[in-house]
Order: C-alpha cells, then sequence, then structure tokens
C-alpha cells in the first residue's frame, strides 16, 4: 500500500495554510480551516488530524463523541495563548466564534474503504480499470453552498455529516481533496462525460460563484483527458511541483484561488 499527501497555501498570497493534510497507514485525511471566521483555523485543522483515530469513525454520533474527548484540550490550549498576548480582542473573538474546519478521511478496512465527511471536503475513489470516480459529493452546485464546521466549542449538526465505504481493489485510487481541488477533479470528470452530466453543468457554469469561471473553461477545452489530468495529480510527491501544478492550472483559469490539499492512497 502506498500512501502520501501534500498541501500548500493559496499561490502568491502570503498567506498561511490553513488546510493540514496526514497520510498513515491506518488513515488518509485533509481538514480545511476555516478562515472566515473564528481565530486559530489552521491549528484546529491540525489538531484534528494529529487526534484522528486510526479506527474509522463510522456514524454521526462517533464523530461527535470524538470531538466530545478532544475539543477541550484545544480550547484550554488557545484560550491560554491568546491570554498571553494581553489581546482582549483575540481573546473575546475566540470567545464568540472558537475555531472552524471542515474534515475528510479514508481509512482501508478488510475488503473496502471506509470514509466520512463533514463540510465540502470530498473523498474519491477512481477505478482505473472502468473508468469511473466515484466520490462523498458529487454536486458542483455544492460548493457554492456555506460548508458545514466542525467548531471546536459549538455541537456539531448531524446534516453536516456523511460516510459511506468504496470498493476495495488494486485498480483503483482513494484520496481526499480540499475544496478547490475536489471542483477542479469534479468538473474535469463531468466536463470529459459531459453527456451524461449536461444539466449539471450547466447549472454550475451559469451559477454567480468563483466556481462558474473555471466549468466554462473546462467546457471550452478541445480535449479533456480526465485520467491523464488524474494520473499527472496523483504522481506529484513534492510541494513546489504541486505549486508549479496549481499555478499552471491558475494561470488556464481551471481552478479557483484557494489552498490546496490532497492525500491518497493506492493499494
Amino acid at each position: 500500500m502506498n500512501f502520501h499527501c501534500i498541501t500548500i497555501a493559496k499561490p502568491g498570497q502570503g498567506t498561511v495554510n490553513e488546510d493540514a493534510a496526514t497520510a498513515r497507514e491506518t488513515v488518509v485525511a485533509v481538514s480545511d480551516g476555516a478562515g472566515g471566521g473564528g481565530v486559530f483555523a489552521d491549528l484546529w485543522a491540525q489538531y484534528l488530524l494529529d487526534k484522528l483515530p486510526s479506527q474509522p469513525l463510522r456514524s454521526f454520533n462517533e464523530l461527535d463523541s470524538w470531538i466530545d474527548g478532544i475539543w477541550e484540550l484545544f480550547f484550554n490550549d488557545r484560550e491560554h495563548y491568546a491570554k498571553l498576548q494581553d489581546d482582549g480582542m483575540l481573546l473575546e473573538k475566540f470567545y464568540n466564534e472558537g475555531s472552524f474546519a471542515t474534515l475528510a478521511a479514508i481509512w482501508p478496512a478488510d475488503g473496502e474503504m471506509l470514509w466520512t465527511t463533514y463540510g465540502d471536503t470530498v473523498a474519491f475513489h477512481y477505478d482505473f480499470a472502468t473508468s469511473v470516480l466515484t466520490s462523498s459529493l458529487f454536486h458542483l452546485t455544492d460548493f457554492a453552498l456555506p460548508p458545514y464546521l466542525i467548531s471546536c466549542k459549538d455541537p456539531l449538526l448531524p446534516e453536516g455529516f456523511n460516510c459511506g465505504t468504496f470498493e476495495k481493489n488494486d485498480t483503483s485510487v482513494y484520496f481526499v481533496t480540499s475544496d478547490s481541488l475536489a471542483h477542479y477533479i469534479l468538473a474535469m470528470y463531468m466536463a470529459e462525460h459531459r453527456d451524461r452530466f449536461e444539466s449539471e453543468l450547466a447549472a454550475a457554469a451559469a451559477a454567480h460563484h468563483r466556481n462558474a469561471i473555471p466549468v466554462r473553461e473546462m467546457l471550452a477545452l478541445p480535449k479533456v483527458n480526465f485520467e491523464k489530468r488524474l494520473k499527472k495529480l496523483l504522481n506529484i510527491k513534492r510541494s513546489g511541483n504541486f505549486r508549479q501544478h496549481i499555478e499552471s492550472l491558475m494561470a488556464q483559469h481551471l481552478i479557483a484561488l484557494d489552498d490546496y490539499s490532497i492525500a491518497a492512497i493506492t493499494l
């Protein structure tokens, strides 16, 4: 079994990378820290992956119980840090809003691959023998919706949770990605099979959202060659090469500006 992960900050922006990624023998996962609200999003995302259990979270109750068992240590640590900074505004914002992140993870198991997501970070399975892509989220327009987020202080919502299984075989790759990279992958697959996804692509291309431009650019390509593009992405193992690849996609307007993360398993 081979596994790897890469995560980078928004190219050329000089910002902190609020994503986190991990690839271990027992699990691959990505967490996307939400910087639009709260504070310490990058640290919360990394903390979730550091604490992620080696056994799968098979239900909302299991996810909820896991978060219930780990949030307080993070909260107390960040509270202490904010107090040491003597920054009343930072502490007040942390008390009022906390920290937020999404999560997607895949665990290898006997005969199947178990996945869990919370929010718009996505779990994928692509079978090279059948050329079929399956995923935990399969509507491009869903990326325009506010994502459900795991909070370091507030209860989880059952509707934000999703879980399932992928068929396990040695002709497939299993991977998780943060939202903008997930949108690129899904949209490319649909553009290659546009006869099957015509209405989905039309709705996404017409949406008043930043992801509409990449969809329109993909539909304008004379040839998509999804599998070639996916292999190129999966074969990148160094962050510098990953950044160059993402910058190339951005120059072609095929992907929205964001932090980017991927964690993958091949059997």
